[in-house]
């Protein structure tokens, strides 16, 4: 029996970073042997284990055949005789297929090293091609590693053109894309993900909507970059950059959907694209089953994004309408949320990447003055009903009115 580190970890130390989960690779062993050594069995689909003390991943060594459409059709053969090697050359790219010994010595028969410090992924065999949730990985990574100038190979892409062109991105299960997606959120620079996905033909076939936006343009004097779907990449960048939050980040995404479905005799005027992207990003949210905290917010950035950017001009009871759609006296954080969405859609544009954004503070004041309010005090002991209703709203309006004309102050 040999136990060799594996995949990301390795990776992940020949780069400098820290490594935050381990694998490790069991070769000349069964399962009988890694049960007797107490090693818990956890793998539904092939033998995987969990270290008695550690709790860290344990896999045996094992080859996958393709034996039907999608990213589950596969055959896994496990066995003491499954070398190394065999085990590495299933992997998606050559930079997770390098392996170390228990004596720290690196295992590299593909070249993971060498494409590491030039900045490639890379596929390792032909065998890529036989599972599309691959073409997602590679797209994350690329979003994990742009910032170091990672790229895709050239026979790597077109690999993965070749893989969209036979369909096989066609059977990947709605759950599966959420997950990569959601994780390609929360990388570095996401909108590589999507510029890998164009890159391959993946973007028209698994995000429509999103796709629908490049070449599509918008006024030259509030847009410079003109291009919708260049904007789009800008905004989820710049959303990245204000927020942590993959809930934020995934609304900067949705907000513009609309736009993708002006009609062309429009253009490049987008008059109505707020409530089209309200109905695209519900559509986008219920086939990938995304969760509604993510949706939610996504149909409020999509709505009242244009709201936000005008503050100053708002009538205060439209403020208001918009804090009770946010759900904001209840869940202030969701103002936090969505003021960053469309922060980074201002910031998102050529030349407006560190300007002020002032319309953020301005409806936290509104929410600050509203939540202020003495409901007992400005309602009539003997009111009932709609009566108070009105007399709080009414009081609210008046102490948005007060804060708003003064924050309203120096706001383009």
């Amino acid at each position: 029996m040999k136990i060799y580190l594996v995949g990301g970890a390795v990776r992940d130390k020949l780069l400098g970073l820290s490594v935050q989960d381990r694998d490790y690779v069991v070769v000349g062993a069964t399962p009988e042997e890694m049960a007797a050594k107490g090693f818990k069995p956890v793998g539904a689909d092939f033998p995987v284990f969990l270290h008695p003390a550690t709790k860290e991943e344990y896999a045996l060594a094992r080859t996958e055949r393709k034996s039907g459409r999608g990213y589950k059709g596969f055959t896994v053969h496990a066995a003491p005789d499954v070398t190394l090697e065999d085990d590495l050359r299933r992997r998606d790219l050559s930079i997770n297929a390098m392996a170390e010994d228990e004596n720290g010595n690196l295992v590299d028969p593909f070249g993971g090293a060498e494409d590491l410090k030039r900045g490639v992924l890379r596929h390792v065999s032909p065998a890529f091609a036989e599972d599309p949730v691959r073409i997602l990985r590679v797209a994350r990574f690329a979003a994990r590693f742009a910032k170091r100038g990672f790229r895709v190979a050239g026979d790597t892409n077109a690999l993965m053109r070749a893989m969209v062109a036979s369909g096989e991105v066609d059977h990947l299960v709605p759950e599966r894309v959420w997950e990569e997606l959601k994780r390609a959120l929360s990388e570095e620079r996401p909108s590589a993900f999507f510029l890998a996905l164009r890159d391959c033909g993946a973007l028209a076939r698994l995000f429509p909507e999103i796709e629908a936006l490049f070449g599509v343009p918008q006024p030259e004097q509030h847009h410079p970059e003109i291009d919708t779907g260049v904007h789009a990449m800008l905004v989820l960048d710049a959303a990245a950059r204000l927020s942590g939050d993959a809930r934020v980040r995934f609304a900067a995404l949705m907000h513009d959907l609309g736009k993708g479905t002006t009609p062309k005799g429009e253009w490049p005027q987008h008059i109505g694209h707020e409530e089209r992207g309200v109905e695209l990003t519900r559509n986008f949210c219920a086939r990938f089953r995304v969760p509604n905290e993510y949706r939610d917010l996504a149909v409020l950035a999509a709505r009242y994004h244009a709201h936000c950017h005008r503050a100053p001009e708002l009538r205060p009871g439209t403020v208001l309408e918009v804090l009770e759609a946010l759900d904001a006296f209840r869940r202030p954080e969701r103002l936090e949320q969505f003021v960053a969405a469309c922060e980074a859609d201002f910031r998102g544009r050529t030349g407006f990447e560190d300007r002020p954004y002032p319309q953020a503070e301005l409806f936290r004041r509104a929410l600050a003055a509203a939540r202020a309010v003495d409901a007992a005090a400005v309602a009539p002991a003997n009111a009932q009903g709609p009566e108070v209703g009105e007399k709080i709203r009414q009081a609210r309006i008046a102490a948005i009115r007060r804060v708003t004309a003064d924050a309203a102050d120096g706001v383009e």
